[in-house]
């Protein structure tokens, strides 16, 4: 079998999620310990030379404390007066350990909108790039304190795999309270192991995935294999590891066989897809049959209305749609034409297009190839 471990050693730009139960304890306060020891794994391989990026979970458990809060508020508002007070705290315990160990952070705050709008997309990426070649170390949250649902990312599982199609990051490690992918839910199931790697995201994945692990994090193994969905598919490797265990972000880069690995697909997807998967919230679902899927994951071929089943959403010209098969993303696009347009000419032939539409089709693809990018 391929050791795919190797290659991690020389692995340059790599982006670090850390979890909200890794940072806290049970009481919800910060967990100075467990800081400091991510904090010294980042600060020494920015000393090797790599150019390291920290998602960090945490800014609402980081509020709780000073509120005397001992469960974490349920309501958006109440999140989001939380973090405001959480977040200046977090980022003044980053500043004041990863200073210690000589290296300069800056916090970057995110919501959907700076992926969605391209001009956005690219802003980020610029200033993001920018740092890293500045020697700054980006310390990167979503912003709780504004985002509201139609803009939120939800977790920073998903926010790190945006994070990676941003920046071309070359890795993505989760810590995470879980210690990798298990074969089955190791909670239910005494005999389940632990899956050391992964070379393609298929349904079988998603089916294993469990919930939460716990009541303090937002982000179950589901969204971790979404986000390697992304992240793999953008060119970087992911692993999920436990954060429980010392200095775990230096093993992993050393090449140990820790957690779970993806292994990311050989690719050199140029800046416009790269906008497509880097979370994008889509605007509906063009649902395709087997054969389409093949077309479009083995071929990179464009998407033809004889190949989709059916039509989710209402949408306009221009919008970007998840492709979907058998319930799981297969593609993310930009549509040539709307949802009615594209429900009456679903399983048809690109001839009969001026014959159903009344007009004549501008376009013989509903997605050309060059406005779609694979997710699987």
């Amino acid at each position: 079998m391929t050791d795919f471990r190797k290659g991690i050693r020389d692995k340059k730009r790599i982006i670090v999620k850390v979890g909200s139960s890794n940072l806290t304890h049970e009481t919800g306060k910060l967990n100075y310990h467990r800081i400091d020891r991510l904090v010294r794994d980042i600060a020494d391989l920015a000393n090797q030379g790599k150019q390291m990026i920290l998602v960090s979970s945490g800014a609402v458990s980081a509020g709780m404390g000073p509120l005397g809060l001992t469960q974490r508020p349920s309501s958006i508002r109440e999140k989001q007066a939380v973090a405001a007070v959480g977040q200046g705290i977090l980022l003044h315990t980053y500043e004041k350990m990863f200073r210690e160990y000589g290296q300069v952070v800056g916090q970057v705050l995110l919501t959907r909108m700076d992926a969605q709008d391209r001009n956005k997309f690219m802003n980020s990426r610029n200033t993001l790039l920018t740092m890293l070649d500045m020697g700054i170390i980006p310390i990167i949250n979503e912003n709780d304190v504004v985002a509201v649902d139609e803009f939120k990312i939800g977790d920073n599982d998903t926010l790190s795999a945006m994070v990676s199609t941003i920046v071309e990051a070359d890795l993505l490690i989760l810590v995470s309270d879980v210690d990798g992918l298990y074969t089955a839910n190791p909670q239910n199931h005494r005999d389940a192991k632990i899956i050391p790697v992964v070379e393609e995201i298929d349904k079988h994945f998603y089916d294993i995935a469990g919930g939460a692990g716990t009541s303090i994090g937002t982000g179950g193994m589901r969204t971790k294999i979404q986000a390697a969905a992304i992240a793999t598919s953008a060119g970087a490797d992911m692993v999920i590891a436990t954060g429980i265990d010392d200095g775990v972000v230096h093993r992993i880069c050393e090449g140990e066989n820790i957690g779970t690995l993806f292994v990311a697909k050989e690719t050199n997807i140029h800046a416009k897809k790269r906008w497509l998967l880097s979370g994008s919230k889509p605007a509906g679902y063009l649902l395709v049959d087997a054969g389409c899927r093949r077309a479009i994951i083995e071929r990179g071929s464009s998407l033809l209305p004889v190949g989709i089943v059916d039509v989710k959403g209402d949408f306009q010209v221009g919008d970007i749609v998840t492709v979907t098969y058998d319930g799981l993303p297969v593609a993310k696009g930009v549509v040539n034409y709307d949802s009615a347009s594209i429900m009456a000419l679903k399983g048809h032939q690109t001839q009969d297009i001026a014959d159903i539409l009344g007009h004549e089709g501008i376009y013989e693809e509903v997605i050309h190839r060059d406005n779609l990018v694979s997710i699987q």
